[in-house]
């Protein structure tokens, strides 16, 4: 992209390097591949390498670096090719319970695209989708992208607080609240998996770069999974 990739200052520790403004899975890999190789080549003084859907921002000790010397650093790296992992072949398969009080947005997805629900759901199980990045609150993991037909506008007032495991469709965006957060996505369903844990390394279930894909079940079985050890396997 034209005037990309850009490195700005971002405060007096940290440094953004941004390689575009847009949800876009070649840019995001791109990001990650970029990021792998400064974790490899990491000089003294640089912390920790924090990546995002296009860009990603670096910490570094402001008594031990200047900007221009990071800067210097990290335009090489860029510059240089690195290997860009071709798509992970591994999707992770969660189930959801969709609708009623696990998914109370639902139906409004449903009249905004004109829909009958089933054929919301419908669509939102057949996607296999992409984490774009973990964050925002612990574990939640943001994928894309969301078919046209099915893209909702995030609420005007955000919830205060939003179940863990709740499944929620944000513009071109689906994502995973792992924990009791606030929220401002529309909520479609539910997960009965656990998807944060401090106990396991790493705490997280999903990491960026994962794929993911949706399943319905019913109520029965979100119940027989809560009950049961939740833990999935292959974490």
């Amino acid at each position: 992209m034209e005037g990309f990739p850009r490195i700005l200052p971002a405060g007096d520790q940290a440094i953004l390097v941004e390689f575009g403004t847009e949800i876009n899975s070649s840019l995001n890999r791109r990001v990650h591949a970029v990021a792998r190789n400064l974790n490899v080549r990491k000089m003294p003084g640089i912390g920790e390498i924090v990546s995002s859907y296009c860009s990603f921002l670096i910490y570094y000790d402001p008594f031990v670096l200047s900007f221009s010397l990071v800067s210097f650093w990290l335009q090489e790296a860029i510059d240089r090719e690195v290997a860009i992992e071709e798509p992970c072949q591994h999707v992770k398969e969660i189930p959801v319970l969709y609708g009623g009080p696990w998914g109370p947005d639902l139906p409004f997805v449903a009249k905004h695209n004109s829909l009958p629900i089933a054929e919301v759901v419908k669509i939102h199980t057949r996607e296999t989708y992409l984490i774009y990045v973990v964050g925002f609150s612990p574990g939640f993991a943001a994928m894309g992208t969301v078919p046209e037909k099915i893209q909702a506008p995030r609420l005007s007032s955000p919830r205060t607080k939003v179940p863990a495991g709740s499944v929620g469709i944000g513009g071109q965006q689906t994502g995973i609240y792992a924990v009791e957060s606030p929220g401002g996505w529309q909520l479609i369903g539910r997960t009965p998996l656990k998807l944060f844990d401090l106990g396991r390394h790493p705490p997280s279930f999903f990491q960026a770069g994962d794929y993911a894909r949706f399943y319905p079940i019913g109520e029965n079985e979100f119940h027989e999974i809560t009950r049961a050890d939740r833990s999935t396997a292959g974490w």
